[in-house]
């Protein structure tokens, strides 16, 4: 039997477990150049086990709802910032750990302008933007060894969306 997840608009609160939502809520820390522009200081907790902080490109394809989650990852060795470079919301999965796989998966949906950062060892989804272009700044570990674990589930979720954006299991 196939399990309906509902996708919920991202908060701060709701995604704390897992990482960090980066965005330009409250005031900026402070003005800079000559005041004209704001700085939102220090939004993501950047985490290595060893290696370094990489930046890299990546352009994923749009996908369609409903989506049929059938595998999430992780990465032990280093948290993963995903920061979209369009004006476009994206989906993001993630679940709790539940003694080495992923627990039950929640589906958030992130407005245009927030980024997002998985916390080290965070059980998600892969990248999945719902429109063109999918092109996004991912700044992660660069270093020797796996750092990427999968897990295939034995039923796909299937991932949805309502027009009330409530989320449901």
């Amino acid at each position: 039997m196939t399990t309906t997840l509902q996708i919920a608009p991202i908060t701060q609160a709701a995604f704390a477990p897992f990482g960090d939502l980066i965005d330009t809520s409250g005031a900026p820390d402070k003005l800079i150049n000559q005041g004209l522009c704001g700085r939102y200081h220090d939004r993501a907790t950047l985490d290595f086990a060893d290696g370094r902080a990489g930046v890299s490109l990546f352009q994923a394809e749009p996908r369609s709802l409903p989506l049929a989650l059938e595998m999430m990852e992780r990465h032990p060795d280093g948290s993963q910032l995903f920061i979209p470079m369009s004006e476009q919301g994206f989906l993001v999965i993630v679940a709790p750990d539940a003694s080495g796989t992923p627990g039950l998966p929640q589906a958030f949906l992130t407005s245009p302008g927030q980024a997002i950062n998985f916390h080290r060892g965070t059980w998600h989804g892969v990248l999945t933007p719902l429109s063109a272009p999918g092109l996004f700044a991912v700044v992660d570990r660069i270093g020797p060894g796996a750092n990427l674990e999968e897990h295939w589930f034995d039923t796909a979720y299937m991932i949805t969306h309502d027009d009330n954006n409530t989320a449901k299991g």
